[in-house]
């Protein structure tokens, strides 16, 4: 059967999150229903990166065998009107080799999170970033992040419930920008822990608050003691960007 990579766009807040789950729709389950209706058998779905609950993607990656041999833009026009009225796109369907695997073939995955900093609500990102009032001096925020480059364990941003062999990873970039009233966190890695992202973010909201310096982050780094890190940002400010393949 034929392999298939689907690049796919989704909005996460109605979603139990990307796996497939007991408790309430997920966004695998969604493509798999989909394109279960499409191919009229069950089609088992395989993505890149497991987002949480309410967290978005601009650039996820999975695959699928599908028992029919069609182009690749009848397979994203099908999957695409399958999938309504969920928020979820197959922006981009590509035949590969069957040894590509989205999960394991993958060398780099990036995400952003969005901070909107002001005192007015945030009406219009609302399940979209997180709503910060107080002021955040970003260029702080960026100066303390710069000590997470690298390989190190990151035990201090890791969820008590990660399933992950080893806590340490290595950051490729984490870069802090203010653009007027938002507030952008990039990274890019191989792979993360589960929440270290979210983690990473309510660490450095206390250093753009002034509660602590930017020298603080180093410190919870080497301490590799989550009880010693900043809270967990909320997941609708988190979106999985791309996924970067050999």
């Amino acid at each position: 059967m034929p392999r298939f990579k689907l690049t796919i766009e989704y909005d996460g807040s109605p979603f139990v999150g990307w796996q497939r789950q007991e408790n309430g729709l997920s966004v695998q389950a969604a493509i798999e229903a989909a394109a279960q209706g499409y191919c009229q058998t069950d089609i088992l779905v395989q993505g890149a990166g497991r987002t949480d609950a309410g967290v978005h993607a601009l650039g996820q990656v999975a695959h699928l065998d599908l028992p029919r041999d069609d182009p690749p833009e009848v397979v994203a026009n099908a999957l695409n009107a399958h999938l309504r009225p969920h928020p979820i796109a197959v922006l981009k369907a590509e035949k590969v080799d069957d040894r590509f695997h989205a999960r394991f073939s993958a060398i780099e995955r990036g995400y952003i999170y969005r901070i909107v900093n002001r005192r007015a609500p945030a009406v219009l990102d609302i399940n979209r970033a997180w709503w910060v009032l107080p002021v955040l001096d970003a260029e702080a925020m960026h100066r303390g992040a710069q000590a997470l480059i690298g390989r190190h364990d990151f035990s201090s941003f890791r969820a008590i419930v990660c399933q992950a062999d080893s806590p340490v990873k290595t950051l490729d970039e984490i870069a802090v920008a203010r653009d007027g009233d938002v507030i952008v966190v990039k990274v890019r890695a191989r792979s993360f822990l589960h929440h270290q992202v979210r983690n990473i973010v309510g660490t450095l909201k206390y250093v753009g608050e002034g509660k602590w310096g930017s020298g603080e982050v180093k410190r919870v780094l080497e301490a590799c003691d989550r009880s010693v890190a900043g809270p967990t940002a909320p997941p609708e400010g988190l979106y999985l960007t791309h996924v970067r393949y050999p």
